[in-house]
């Protein structure tokens, strides 16, 4: 897995199921048009729905959510025998007609539940898969066991119908996933956690339930490739620190090794800013972020860094609403017109199609020699996978610690849970992963061995030890103590010291020295190709001798 930061991360969404009104209600539709499919194939082509649920038990014993018979030659036949068929699935969901009824029953009940908790008594809601699958049993008279098969099940009818566009069935596709995973892991220890919010948007004024099964446990989405590969490899540049993840992902390396950056040159000069020209500490904490000292010294420091810096420079906010309230303010501070005189300003937003623009025109003003200021947010699209090389970005400042929303349900569940499970603090999960996100962050400065790029905290906590030492090594390797605690004088300072060491012409031995030569690689890709042909050869053998 390469850049595999995020990599619990990802293997909690793939897990967890979020579900509104509007996806309900589209569902509700994906039923009623399968409904008309089956009977229109029923009349004309019923052997196809017959052979369907042939098709369904052999592929769920393929996938090891059934047992396979101890009579491997039924298996084998067309003719399945009448104890497979009845034991293996549910008679209630056998047929077509039938899945569909019982798929109408669930999504009926969960829409009963939203509407229950968007009511007057209603509120924030947080059940166990066991207590939230027993309601439903309840109120629906529904079987717990038929709806580990929901999601197979809607699957193979879908492709019995030959349903072209797959897109249309999203919604019911993920009540199918949603039943399946509550029916799966409803019993042991809670791994997931069902929180039911009257309100999932944070657009005001706008009503919004939602019901989401949220996975609390990584490992258990990649516990999986671990038992079917031998060797699984996790890279990436921000994986630090690296000793969390085996907790996270319940597994013992062999080797873990963090790395030193190869270079020629001191290319990196990461500065620590903690106070601004008048001597104020300046930091993103929820008491001192609505600080109009506070306010006035970020924007006054990114004007005069922006002043002395030539080409890109890219800062980065903890949320979209803090750059939101602080861009308002320095508007009406002057401070964006300043700004303005020095650099091109463009702005990162949450519509895809007008951050591509704005990052099109940034490269562009870069391009003619102008220069840009490109402000972004930790967690968006710019800070993942958009790199700032060469002249694109001299500089990224990261304005504050991108911490969590610490306030979300969703992950107050899972700090809960790694604490009691895994014993991992709270703070030391919150910590690793905003350090993470400014590392992934600030990471795209620098994309060559000839490139060069400053790296600006701005946060007097990012003196402090404990958040420091989580930064990944190639970052740690240039960061002095003379580059900590700076005031926005003394960074200046810095700054252009460090253009300067950089604008000098390149030592092209050095360069060298660093890379490895042509030849030396060809005869490392010809060891390679050998070695690869003795073990076929090998293999070739033992098997010709066996």
């Amino acid at each position: 897995f390469d850049e595999a930061h995020n990599i619990d991360s990802v293997c909690i969404e793939a897990l967890s199921v979020t579900i509104n009104e509007r996806a309900l209600e589209q569902a509700t539709r994906s039923l009623g048009r399968l409904s008309s499919e089956v009977s229109r194939i029923k009349s004309t082509d019923n052997d196809r729905l017959q052979a369907e649920y042939r098709n369904l038990v052999n592929g769920l014993i393929e996938q090891g959510l059934l047992e396979t018979s101890t009579n491997d030659a039924a298996l084998t036949s067309n003719v399945l025998s009448p104890d497979v068929l009845n034991e293996s699935v549910p008679g209630n969901i056998r047929r077509a007609e039938h899945f569909i009824a019982f798929m109408k029953k669930v999504v009926e009940h969960l829409k009963a539940r939203l509407r229950a908790v968007a009511g007057p008594n209603g509120g924030v809601l947080s059940e166990t898969p066991l207590s939230f699958l027993h309601r439903m049993m309840n109120g629906t008279s529904l079987e717990a066991k038929p709806l580990k098969f929901a999601y197979s099940r809607l699957n193979s009818l879908l492709r019995t119908l030959q349903v072209s566009n797959l897109d249309e069935f999203n919604s019911l596709a993920d009540v199918a996933d949603f039943a399946t995973l509550l029916s799966t892991y409803s019993e042991g220890i809670p791994k997931f956690a069902i929180i039911l919010e009257p309100n999932g948007t944070a657009i005001p004024g706008i009503t919004d339930p939602v019901i989401q099964l949220a996975c609390l446990d990584s490992s258990l989405a990649i516990a999986p490739l671990f038992k079917r590969f031998g060797s699984v490899i996790i890279t990436s540049g921000t994986l630090s620190p690296i000793d969390l993840y085996p907790k996270l992902l319940q597994f013992e390396p062999r080797v873990s090794e963090s790395l030193n950056m190869s270079t020629f040159r001191p290319c990196i000069r990461p500065l620590v800013i903690s106070r601004g020209s008048d001597q104020v500490a300046v930091s993103t904490k929820f008491d001192d972020r609505g600080d109009m000292g506070v306010v006035r010294n970020y924007g006054a420091m990114l004007v005069e860094l922006c002043a002395s810096i030539p080409d890109g420079v890219v800062a980065f906010f903890t949320s979209y609403s803090y750059m939101e309230s602080i861009l308002s303010e320095w508007d009406a501070m002057c401070i964006l017109r300043q700004l303005s005189k020095h650099k091109l300003v463009f702005i990162e937003t949450k519509d895809v199609v007008e951050t591509t623009l704005a990052l099109d025109n940034y490269r562009r003003a870069c391009d003619s020699g102008r220069g840009a200021v490109f402000l972004s947010v930790a967690r968006g699209k710019v800070s993942e996978g958009i790199n700032f090389d060469r002249h694109y970005g001299r500089a990224v400042i990261m304005f504050g610690v991108p911490f969590q929303y610490t306030l979300s349900h969703v992950l107050r569940a899972r700090l809960e849970y790694l604490q009691t499970h895994y014993q991992i603090r709270e703070q030391d999960f919150l910590n690793f992963d905003a350090l993470r996100q400014a590392s992934q962050c600030v990471g795209r400065v620098i994309r060559s061995k000839t490139d060069y790029g400053l790296i600006i905290f701005a946060d007097s906590r990012y003196n402090r030890a404990d958040k420091r030492s989580k930064l990944p090594k190639w970052i740690l390797q240039f960061m002095h103590d003379s580059y900590l605690n700076l005031s926005t004088d003394t960074a200046i300072q810095h700054v252009k010291q460090f253009l300067r060491l950089m604008g000098q012409k390149i030592d092209q031995e050095a360069l060298q020295s660093v890379l490895l030569p042509v030849e030396k690689i060809e005869s490392l890709a010809d060891e390679s190709s050998s070695e690869l042909n003795m073990e076929g050869m090998l293999t070739e053998s033992n098997t010709v001798v066996s």
